[in-house]
């Protein structure tokens, strides 16, 4: 299993890739198709984050014995759905403590932060933190 910082440099060497912007739309483009679609029971008030333009749910599972958070999500904008499976991709299965303690460098390394609306860089921002809100959650459970 990678690591957080594994997974982070190796979306920053798939955008990389690309010197165009298009070009780097069309990957989120992609990446928010090939994101698997939430369940519908999970598109709830409780899972919709606050602070995005469009609609985004993430939903987080904590499995007591391996203590690793799931994460699923969805947006009905198509970049959006792009930028939730790059922070679900980087977050995905770790325990609380290692996303509390990670720091998220690839957002501005590939990019994001400037080519990016200001509504969706709160979004994504938005995102981040309701992920760590999870993680900060589960960790007081144990």
């Amino acid at each position: 299993m990678a690591t957080i910082n594994e997974t982070q440099d190796e979306i920053i060497d798939e955008f990389s890739a690309f010197d165009d912007w298009m070009d780097k739309y069309q990957m989120l483009i992609e990446l928010g198709n090939n994101l698997e679609p939430l369940a519908e029971q999970y598109k709830t008030p409780q899972n919709l984050i606050e602070g995005c333009q469009s609609r985004v749910w993430i939903q987080a599972d904590f499995d007591h014995d391996t203590r690793l958070i799931h994460f699923t999500g969805d947006s009905d904008a198509v970049i959006v759905k792009g930028l939730v499976s790059l922070i679900i991709q980087v977050l995905n299965d770790h325990t609380p403590e290692e996303i509390l303690e990670s720091e998220l460098y690839f957002i501005e390394q590939i990019g994001l932060k400037e080519h990016l609306s200001p509504t969706r860089s709160n979004g994504l921002l938005a995102m981040v933190k309701q992920m760590r809100i999870y993680a900060l959650a589960f960790k007081q459970m144990n």
